[in-house]
C-alpha cells in the first residue's frame, strides 16, 4: 500500500468490509477520512485503524475497547501506554476465550454422553418392538 487515499470502494475492497461498516466506524469517531464533498478518502492513518479495528472485533475486543487503544496511540511516550494497555486486554479476552472454551468443551462432552444414552435406549425400544411382534 502507498501512502495514496483510498476510496470507500477500495477499502471495501482491500479489507472484506461494507461500506456501512466504513460509516458506522466513522460515526463512532474509530475513522477519520478525508472528505470532498460526498465523497470519502481514506488515508494511510485510516488503513492503519481499520486493520487494528478488524483485529480487534476478530479478537472479540469492544468498540469501545478498540476506541481507547486507538486514542493512547497519540500519547507522544512512543505507543507505550498503548503496548501495555493493549497486552492487558488482550491477556484478559484470552482468558475469556480460554474459560469459554473449557465451558464449550464440557458441554460437548456432556451432549455426547446424553446421545450415546439416547442411542442405547432407542436401540432398546426397538428390540422390546420387534420381540413384540
Amino acid at each position: 500500500m502507498s501512502d495514496k487515499s483510498m476510496t470507500i470502494r477500495e477499502m471495501c475492497d482491500v479489507y472484506g468490509v461494507t461500506p456501512r461498516t466504513l460509516r458506522f466506524y466513522e460515526a463512532k469517531e474509530l475513522l477519520f477520512p478525508i472528505r470532498e464533498g460526498q465523497k470519502r478518502l481514506f488515508t494511510k492513518r485510516d488503513r492503519a485503524r481499520l486493520k487494528l479495528i478488524l483485529r480487534g472485533k476478530r479478537f472479540g475486543f469492544s468498540l469501545e475497547e478498540i476506541r481507547q487503544l486507538l486514542d493512547l496511540y497519540d500519547m507522544g511516550d512512543q505507543q507505550q501506554t498503548q503496548f501495555a494497555r493493549t497486552y492487558e486486554i488482550a491477556r484478559d479476552r484470552l482468558s475469556d476465550m480460554e474459560r469459554q472454551r473449557d465451558e464449550l468443551t464440557e458441554a460437548i462432552d456432556d451432549l455426547k454422553n446424553q446421545l450415546k444414552w439416547g442411542e442405547k435406549i432407542i436401540a432398546s425400544m426397538n428390540t422390546t418392538k420387534k420381540a413384540a411382534e
